[in-house]
């Protein structure tokens, strides 16, 4: 049972992550929230319909009330009235009220409570299961299987039309591709695929899977390529870690999935080799140092061999010219003495022969 969950969370992961990629570079990371929760009255609209969940009723009437969703977000951003972030916000909430109020009036003894609404738990996904081929399988996995494969087949096909399209609209129409066709389309695949992952893990990890692997990967690359693949292998691998973990600690699958990939996170904000805070702080100081040592060379070069150079040269002396901490002083000199460019001799620090030569581009560089 392991082994189905961590598929099932695998495939659920992949699928949110395709229409994930265009979302965030569209910024349009929360329409996926919105979408997530706009579904729940027509899931319940659609189990009313047979009062059952085992039919084509509500994955139909979720869809149509994420499309519904989708469509009046975008009318109300055209009329220029509400701009997107606002518009987003005023439609989901009412829909998902009204989901809410259904499930309290009509399905109150069902699966359809407001706790598996948020949550999810893909504890319990492999219980309901289908016979395929003589094998007895998740229905879960079956359905996120299908799912991923339709992203994939988008993703591929249309790739570089769906490139074009959230990065030049304009492009793209000079191109003859639509721009509005195809973000209905990739609202279609999203909602489709919200509504696929709906049932096994929850509006919540739904949410989670579509952004946060993406919104890490951006943060380590700028080639979409590279992207797709660091985004796929940090939702393959949250997904992984996430189920091993919660069993470990006897926890919620949902929460430690989320955890990981919020670990993840953490990790490529704090240490991205580009744009990571802390890769900034030591890029910073190591220019600061790379001036201070450029002075110190230009401030011996023009010492050097001269009747006050035993004065001039002393490290109290370059500490009191320079204003330098003594420390960071014996840092900035150490610095160069790794390099080749300063030498000390007695208590005298010298240029080697390497240090005049970059003194050289350094006087260029003050000039």
């Amino acid at each position: 049972m392991v082994t189905e969950i961590i598929i099932i969370a695998v495939l659920a992961s992949l699928a949110c992550a395709v229409p994930g990629v265009f979302l965030l570079l569209k910024r349009m990371a929360l329409i996926s929230d919105a979408i997530s929760h706009s579904i729940l009255p027509g899931i319940v609209i659609g189990f009313l319909v047979k009062e059952s969940l085992n039919t084509p009723y509500p994955i139909i009437g979720a869809v149509a009330y994420a499309m519904l969703m989708v469509v009046t977000v975008e009318a109300l951003s055209q009329s220029g009235l509400v701009k997107g972030d606002t518009a987003i916000a005023v439609v989901f909430p009412p829909l998902f009220s009204i989901g809410v109020l259904l499930v309290s009036l009509y399905a109150n003894n069902v699966h359809l409570d407001t706790d598996a609404v948020l949550l999810g738990e893909l504890a319990f996904a492999p219980f309901d299961r289908v016979v395929i081929l003589g094998h007895s399988l998740p229905a879960s996995m079956v359905k996120m299987a299908i799912i991923l494969l339709i992203n994939l087949g988008v993703l591929v096909l249309l790739f570089k039309e769906l490139k074009v399209s959230t990065f030049d609209p304009i492009l793209s129409r000079s191109l003859g591709f639509s721009p509005a066709l195809l973000h209905y389309l990739l609202m279609f695949i999203t909602s489709i695929t919200a509504v696929g992952a709906f049932d096994s893990v929850g509006a919540i990890l739904v949410l989670a899977f579509m952004i946060t692997p993406t919104a890490t990967a951006l943060l380590l690359t700028s080639s979409l390529v590279v992207m797709i693949i660091i985004t796929f292998s940090i939702a393959t691998v949250s997904s992984i870690a996430g189920v091993l973990v919660a069993i470990r600690i006897d926890s919620g699958i949902s929460g430690a999935i989320t955890t990981v990939m919020g670990l993840f996170f953490v990790l490529a904000y704090l240490f991205s080799p580009s744009v990571g805070v802390v890769t900034k702080i030591r890029n910073k100081r190591r220019l600061a140092s790379e001036y201070a040592l450029s002075i110190v060379l230009y401030h011996l070069a023009h010492h050097c061999d001269e009747d006050d150079m035993e004065s001039e040269c002393s490290l109290s002396h370059l500490r009191l010219q320079f204003n330098y901490g003594p420390r960071y002083l014996k840092r900035v000199v150490h610095l160069g003495m790794q390099r080749g460019l300063i030498e000390e001799i007695g208590e005298v620090f010298h240029l080697t022969d390497e240090g005049k030569a970059v003194h050289v581009d350094t006087l260029r560089l003050h000039h």
